[in-house]
């Protein structure tokens, strides 16, 4: 299974990235629980959810800091 793109993460709208970052937490929760069980067949998840969750963080702080910045017409 490859990575995610982080295009993919780019098309998302605010309220489904909040949502989707909650979901990649929630995951990586369930994962660490699996570990610490012995239950964990796939350990390869926990790259895939921290490398997605690490996409959907910089696409809000993107979005973020781009808010926060003036536009031209404000200067």
């Amino acid at each position: 299974m490859p990575l995610p793109k982080i295009s993919e993460a780019r098309e998302l709208t605010d309220e489904k990235l909040a949502e989707e970052i909650v979901a990649v937490k929630r995951q990586l929760f369930q994962l660490r629980l699996q570990k610490a069980t012995r239950q964990l067949d796939k350990p390869h998840q926990f790259k895939h959810a921290r490398h997605r969750l690490a996409q959907l963080l910089t696409v809000e702080g993107e979005r973020k800091r781009a808010a926060s910045q003036p536009t031209n017409e404000e200067k």
